[in-house]
Parts: structure tokens; C-alpha cells; sequence
């Protein structure tokens, strides 16, 4: 199975839903979709990073799957990227960058938007933005931890969620349940892990369209070229 968590997201099937079931914006064909990490300070994150593959492997691949989620599982066409070095200048050892923006064009005419950050001064900010014919569709475009507001002498403020867990813990635990509930029931996994394949195609052809500055292009079949 693939643990893409996002997609147990009680807001995110909403939206699903919205998309797919209701006709909520008709025929979506764009997808924004960012990752902002909380900047960290302590120097884990760089030693992580040794690891972790590159931002769009480590950051995008969430969004990524988003994306197939939201467009109908789409066919790759063309992938570009670029990035850059704002806070962590030891990741350009590693052929890195801290900040970088990644572009998916699919055969058939949508188009995926990403974003993703290590650098955040605010906290950890996860938000998409889905367009179609008719409207749109956003998710967390104003992150916050809970619905507290302090209203003083600076105005109005609330805060934000550090980490990545703080926002999808209930969404960890939806995965778990609906992962055992197809062990014990002998059924289909929730998310096959075909999918998780083609999403670190994705990832990979971003990651090495940013390092080549060139665009990665893939076949009508998805193959690419």
C-alpha cells in the first residue's frame, strides 16, 4: 500500500467529494499545492537531508499525489523546476535547495503547481488550490492549530501547527484503521502501490528537471523519454 496520508484527510476527501460526487467547479484541470516546513534551527534537518532525496522526494510527494488525486490520475507530459538557497546554504554540498518551485504539465491539458519550503517563520503551512471550469476548491489556505484568535493592541492572530503531525494526526490514524480493515477483511488496500510508483516518477523527474535546469518530458504512455 501506499501511505500517501493526505488522502485520509477528513478535508480533503470533503473536497474530493465536492470535486468528484457534487460537480462542485466542473471539470477540474489545476492543481496548486505547497509544503512549507517550519524553519529549523537545531541542524537535524540538514543532517536528514543527507537522506531524504531531494526536496520535491522529501517535500512534493504528497502534493504530487494530490495532484493524480484531484486531475483523475492524469498522464505526465513535461516536468521543469527551479529552486533556491535562502537559509540552508550546506545543502548546495548536496545538490539541494531549501525553497523551490516545480510545474507538471499532463497530457490532456491540466496542469500541477508546486511549491515546496524548508524556511517557514510561521509554522508548518500545507494548503491546495484546486481550479475547474466553473470554480474552486481550497484547502487550508489559512493554516492554523485550532480555532483560538487573540484580538490585542497588534490586531487579530492565531497560531499555527509546527509539524507536519499536528495537522494529519487524525488522518494517521484514519490510514492505519482502513489499512487493517483490508488485512482482516481480505479486501483491496486502500491506495495500491502502483500509485506511490508513478507519484516518485513524478517526484524524481522534478527533482532532476531542478538540477539540469532542462524539462523532463514523458511519452502519450507515460514512459519517459
Amino acid at each position: 500500500m501506499a501511505g500517501f496520508s493526505r488522502r485520509f484527510d477528513a478535508s480533503y476527501r470533503d473536497a474530493s467529494m465536492k470535486i468528484a460526487k457534487d460537480n462542485a467547479i466542473g471539470k477540474p484541470f489545476l492543481v496548486r499545492s505547497n509544503t512549507c516546513d517550519l524553519l529549523d534551527h537545531t541542524g537535524f534537518f540538514v543532517r536528514y537531508a543527507r537522506r531524504n532525496g531531494g526536496i520535491f522526494v522529501d517535500c512534493a510527494i504528497h502534493d504530487i499525489d494530490l495532484a493524480l488525486w484531484f486531475l483523475e490520475n492524469p498522464v505526465p507530459k513535461a516536468c521543469w523546476a527551479c529552486g533556491t538557497l535562502q537559509h540552508h546554504p550546506e545543502l548546495k554540498e548536496l545538490s539541494d535547495v531549501d525553497n523551490a518551485v516545480g510545474t507538471v504539465e499532463f497530457w490532456g491539458g491540466k496542469i500541477a503547481y508546486f511549491y515546496c519550503s524548508r524556511t517557514q517563520a510561521h509554522g508548518h503551512d500545507v494548503c491546495t488550490e484546486i481550479t475547474g471550469q466553473h470554480g474552486k476548491i481550497m484547502v487550508n489556505v489559512i493554516p492554523r492549530s485550532n480555532n483560538v484568535v487573540v484580538a490585542d493592541y497588534q490586531g487579530l492572530r492565531h497560531e499555527v501547527q509546527p509539524e507536519y503531525w499536528e495537522r494529519f494526526e487524525d488522518a494517521f490514524a484514519t490510514e492505519a484503521r482502513e489499512f487493517i480493515d483490508s488485512i482482516v477483511n481480505n479486501t483491496p488496500v486502500p491506495l495500491p502501490l502502483e500509485g506511490g510508483l508513478k507519484v516518485m516518477q513524478i517526484g524524481r523527474a522534478l527533482q532532476d528537471a531542478l538540477l539540469s535546469s532542462e524539462v523532463i518530458k514523458f511519452s502519450q504512455d507515460g514512459v519517459r523519454l
